[in-house]
């Protein structure tokens, strides 16, 4: 799992906070900053390939992220399954 940064204005945190749903992301938490919100959150290293491009599209090109390693997690049996099926 990765720990991911994200700072946004605040008009693009509905659209940035669904798309971390859809990529497995757990929101950790938020708060405020002086360009806006920052959230924090868990993802999976698999889903955040193309983040960059998604992040700048989904904000106009106004949010920044960051992310580094925080752990390892056992994945969901879906994609296990799909993982080693695909070997």
């Amino acid at each position: 799992m990765m720990s991911v940064e994200i700072e946004t204005p605040e008009e693009y945190m509905g659209d940035i906070m669904g798309d971390l749903s859809s990529r497995r992301g757990i929101v950790q938490g938020m708060e405020d900053n002086a360009s806006g919100k920052v959230i924090r959150s868990e993802v999976p290293l698999a889903e955040m390939f193309g983040y960059s491009t998604t992040v700048r599209s989904l904000s106009q090109g106004r949010a920044t992220y960051s992310m580094e390693f925080k752990h390892y997690a056992e994945a969901p049996r879906n994609i296990a399954e799909a993982v080693i099926n695909k070997q």
